[in-house]
């Protein structure tokens, strides 16, 4: 019976790419849960050396593609949902369009209990809970116990791979049992002069005591512990150490583990990558792969969809940066701060829906520290305006700043300003629009549809 209907699913994404319609990395699976809700536990069946469930706020599309490089370099290519659509009718469309044995797939937040109930994964990875979008999902705390219950309820049969500079994260080993693995940063010199505005993880999940940071390097991520229990952050498996930041072009870092050290060059910037980076090791030790080989493969690692992206558009080198929350546009400001003035931006702030409606987390960004950096300055977007007055009390140059409500005008006059060097900060849905309007104009290929 699931063949006839998968069949179903599967004609209808046909007709509806052939059509232009879009929805092809969502439309099949919609479809097939409409007719079958219990279909991703059928298909996910067929999948003999089980799946790899990747969750985060931010960076779960560049952590799962980044262990997608590496099992690939050990010649296993997993069912994976690419395309970056990661709630049920996403991971349903994977598992009806692709063959394998194995199964790899991102997904959203709060989608990761009822996806991992239906999966039974062999391997969860999880990388951080940072404010996002909390008009839809609600507080930190809620989707760290939702994680909790899951991870007690897997417990034996699931092997987790936690954050271990993430409290909240960290806190889920608790309940996932032994065989837990940790990653975390160990450079005390890459650490943060203070803790950002973005600092979300304040309270010990053992006691409510307020947490003691020794050091943080992205938002609340570092090493805490609770002056009340005696808590602290657990010692890494898999760390990184004699870390180098070289800009927008990527870093290097030296990641030991129990197989001993090995020199990452990595061809993607910041440190939240290097965290994406390292629970894509820890979890590929996981699944058979040697560290040493791991790292190898990240060398010739691309950027996802948006995720520090370069495309030529004319003479101007254009490069999209995916700001979201204050946490990750802290990380993107950092990347930037690294390299050679002034620095031509292009900012699209958008409210709908997939952004979340609430776009306060602009004033929790410390755009502060570009200001004597920036150039031209283009604002566009559902909320343009908010985010140049942002921009006015950080300290940019107003003389500079231009808004421009339309995207693609807004483009068109960024790109005519600037000089060879263009870096395009966009939120989510302000991304697909700029991905599509490159895409119409021949500047790259489309990624998705729908």
């Amino acid at each position: 019976m699931i063949r006839a209907k998968a069949a179903l699913a599967r004609s209808v994404g046909r007709i509806s790419r052939a059509t232009g319609r879009g929805g092809g990395t969502t439309l099949p699976g919609r479809m097939l849960l409409k007719l079958d809700s219990n279909a991703i536990d059928k298909l996910g069946a067929g999948l003999t050396e089980g799946s790899t469930l990747i969750s985060a706020t931010n960076g779960k599309t560049t952590t799962a593609s980044m262990l997608a490089t590496i099992l690939a370099g050990a010649d296993r290519h997993p069912v994976h949902n690419r395309a970056g659509s990661n709630m049920t009718w996403g991971v349903a469309t994977a598992l009806l369009e692709q063959k394998g044995d194995e199964g790899l797939f991102e997904v959203d937040e709060a989608w990761l209990p009822e996806t991992a109930s239906r999966l039974h994964p062999r391997t969860i990875l999880l990388g951080n809970l940072f404010r996002d979008q909390l008009d839809r999902y609600g507080e930190t705390e809620a989707l760290a116990d939702a994680w909790a219950k899951m991870a007690s309820e897997l417990a034996g049969q699931t092997s987790f791979v936690l954050n271990a500079d993430d409290p909240l994260v960290a806190d889920i080993g608790n309940s996932s049992g032994p065989g837990t693995v940790y990653f975390g940063i160990e450079d005390e010199s890459q650490a943060l002069p203070e803790l950002q505005h973005a600092h979300d993880a304040k309270l010990c999940r053992v006691c409510g005591h307020e947490l003691t940071y020794d050091r943080a390097f992205v938002g609340h991520l570092g090493h805490y512990w609770c002056e009340s229990c005696g808590m602290r952050r657990p010692t890494p498996d898999v760390l990184a150490s004699n870390i180098v930041l070289h800009g927008m072009s990527g870093l290097e870092a030296t990641v030991d583990s129990p197989e001993g050290p090995s020199r990452l060059k990595l061809p993607l910037p910041g440190l939240y990558n290097l965290y994406n980076a390292l629970g894509a090791i820890a979890t590929a030790r996981e699944l058979g792969v040697p560290v040493a080989d791991a790292v190898e493969s990240l060398a010739s690692m691309k950027a996802v969809f948006g995720r520090v992206e370069r495309i030529q558009v004319g003479d101007v080198s254009l490069s999209i940066l995916l700001i979201k929350n204050p946490a990750g546009a802290n990380e993107v400001i950092r990347t930037l701060a690294l390299e050679p003035a002034p620095i031509d931006l292009w900012i699209a702030l958008n409210d709908r829906i997939a952004d979340g409606r609430d776009v306060s987390w602009i004033w929790d960004a410390d755009f502060e520290m570009l200001a004597e950096r920036v150039g031209r300055i283009t604002c566009t977007g559902t909320r343009a305006s908010e985010m140049a007055l942002r921009l006015k009390y950080a300290g940019w140059p107003t003389d500079r700043t231009t808004v421009i409500d339309d995207p693609e005008a807004a483009l068109d006059s960024a790109v005519q300003a600037a000089e060879g060097q263009l870096f395009a900060l966009p939120t989510y849905t302000a991304l697909l629009d700029l991905r599509n309007l490159l895409a119409d104009r021949g500047d790259t290929e489309r990624y998705w549809e729908g």
